[in-house]
């Protein structure tokens, strides 16, 4: 598939027109202006949080187990059937 040529876009150009009035255009445009500046700005602000998730993370030290000196067993319960 190709690309429009000159005359094909203004044909498009001019049914957009005819279905929303020039008085409307603008104002489509600028809606989808700032949507376009929404989206990119919640794009950034995501990579921000999960760099601050990351760093938070890696900031934490691990806790440190301490031994308690027991043993576990490493028998196997007796069942009634077999006491």
């Amino acid at each position: 598939m190709s690309m429009p040529s000159g005359t094909e876009l203004l044909l498009i150009f001019g049914i957009i027109i005819l279905m929303f009035g020039a008085k409307k255009i603008p104002d489509l445009a600028k809606g989808l202006g700032q949507g376009i500046k929404s989206f990119k700005k919640e794009m950034k602000s995501d990579d921000v949080e999960e760099a601050e998730i990351k760093t938070a993370q890696n900031d934490t030290p691990a806790k440190k187990v301490e031994p308690t000196g027991t043993v576990a067993s490493t028998e196997t319960p007796k069942t009634s059937q077999q006491a």
